[in-house]
């Protein structure tokens, strides 16, 4: 009998939880998979960040309530998620030359929060990510009402807070998203 997609994707959770201990110490695989069969809503948006090359995987747990967070853990920001500008207001704000959409709607589009930038600096504990490609993060208030926005990558042996007007987009710039489960 052939596998449901949900069964696929639980593999292949399983797969990359049980290839990295290092992001998730003291916890199995039994727990995590009771707790996602506790919330099967959520297999559906760690689908969704599966298919945009997120490669979601469990890098907390809340010690009280035993939530998980899953985040982005691909090598670099998600090929799915790449060419996009900020917001909804930046991509507004172009005349010509658009991405398809921007790093904002389509979190919400795909159920995550994007990554803040104590995240993003948590993330980078657990291994290597964006050596070559950079992730838009979470912007305060008072800069994205100045015009601009935040990313973050890992260059020279260490992670790098930039800024840059929310409009523009890169081929190589994308962004990581979060789910509790």
């Amino acid at each position: 009998m052939a596998n449901t997609p949900q069964k696929e994707l639980i593999l292949t959770l399983k797969a990359r939880f049980e290839a990295h201990p290092k992001r998730h110490p003291n916890l199995s695989w039994h727990s995590a998979e009771a707790r996602l069969n506790a919330h099967p809503e959520k297999l559906k948006v760690l689908q969704a960040m599966e298919d945009t090359g997120g490669e979601p995987d469990v890098v907390a747990v809340d010690k009280k309530t035993g939530e998980l967070t899953f985040v982005d853990c691909c090598a670099e920001t998600p090929a799915g998620r790449r060419s996009v500008c900020y917001d909804a207001k930046a991509l507004a704000s172009r005349k010509e030359n658009k991405p398809k959409t921007s790093a904002l709607e389509l979190a919400v589009k795909i159920g995550i929060m994007i990554l803040d930038e104590d995240g993003y600096r948590h993330l980078q504990t657990l291994g290597i990510f964006d050596a070559k490609t950079s992730s838009w993060i979470e912007t305060p208030a008072e800069i994205r009402a100045l015009g601009g926005a935040l990313f973050c990558d890992y260059r020279f042996g260490r992670v790098f807070t930039y800024h840059n007007g929310a409009e523009s987009y890169y081929a190589a710039r994308g962004f990581r998203g979060s789910l509790k489960v």
